[in-house]
């Protein structure tokens, strides 16, 4: 080896990087189905009441009085006529409330003129019950089905004009600027853009709406009305019969879970395009 060259060190070889370490997998708690939860739910309701019954609390009515009461309400045709009238009040006073709801909203949140002249008169209303309208449908509208079915439009479309009012409001400003970038027009932003993302605001003001339909129900008919489950329910009150108020209470809460249900699956479909979280 000549004495002008420099010994080469070998390199020792790398070993290769086994990648991030594994973490241990986490053994999670089982899951319960939310099917199965809503079971346990119901199962233990039904047999705290029974149990309240059994106690004699303030002459509670139990699960097996109730449901004799019902089968026979349901025997001699009261209960259906009574759900399919309240049905067709609120029915109609929700879908009122909501048609109007969803462009006086819109009105509100796209153009500052509106807002200005109209949002005084929302907020205003808003803070009055729509209970405290009656008397004065009673003395404007009379005693028949008009004055019933504008109590549950007022309710109705005072909780879902605000929902669509936010839903404009709260569209991304970017998402408006770059619409206008590529030469799209006021008409068509307004469609293509803010009616798409106002539509999970609009559909959960519509749920809150039909709940404050259905809460107001019974209030409504008390204005002379001759059918109904809250007609049923205030006549039964009458001669202390809490089997029939039972009855009611029930039906008006099974009639607003099924209601809600279809509307909590429109707005899944509807809104399939939003991240879920």
């Amino acid at each position: 080896m000549s004495s002008m060259e420099t010994p080469v060190k070998r390199a020792t070889p790398v070993r290769e990087s086994a990648g991030p370490a594994r973490e241990p997998r986490r053994r999670g708690r089982p899951r319960i189905p939310p099917l199965a939860l809503n079971l346990i739910a119901l199962v233990a309701g039904i047999g705290l009441w029974a149990w309240l019954a059994s106690l004699g609390i303030q002459a509670l009515p139990g699960p097996a009085a109730v449901a004799d009461k019902a089968g026979e309400l349901i025997a001699d045709g009261t209960l259906a006529d009574d759900a399919l009238a309240s049905l067709r009040r609120v029915l109609i006073g929700f879908a009122l409330g909501t048609l109007l709801a969803v462009p006086v909203g819109f009105l509100m949140g796209w153009y500052p003129v509106a807002r200005g002249l109209l949002e005084p008169y929302v907020q205003f209303f808003r803070t009055v019950p729509p209970l405290a309208m009656i008397p004065l449908a009673i003395v404007l509208l009379g005693i028949g089905e008009v004055p019933k079915i504008f109590v549950i439009f007022l309710a109705a479309f005072l909780s879902s004009v605000v929902a669509a009012f936010q839903g404009v409001v709260g569209v991304e400003r970017t998402l408006i600027d770059a619409a206008r970038v590529l030469g799209a027009r006021d008409g068509t932003i307004f469609l293509k853009v803010v009616v798409p993302a106002s539509a999970p605001f609009i559909l959960v003001g519509m749920r809150i709406g039909l709940g404050s339909a259905w809460g107001t129900l019974v209030a409504a008919e008390l204005i002379a009305a001759q059918e109904g489950l809250g007609y049923q329910m205030q006549k039964a009150q009458l001669y202390y019969d809490l089997p029939t108020i039972f009855v009611g209470l029930i039906t008006i809460g099974l009639l607003g879970l099924l209601m809600d249900r279809l509307l909590l699956l429109a707005e899944r479909r509807l809104t399939r395009w939003q991240e879920t979280r």
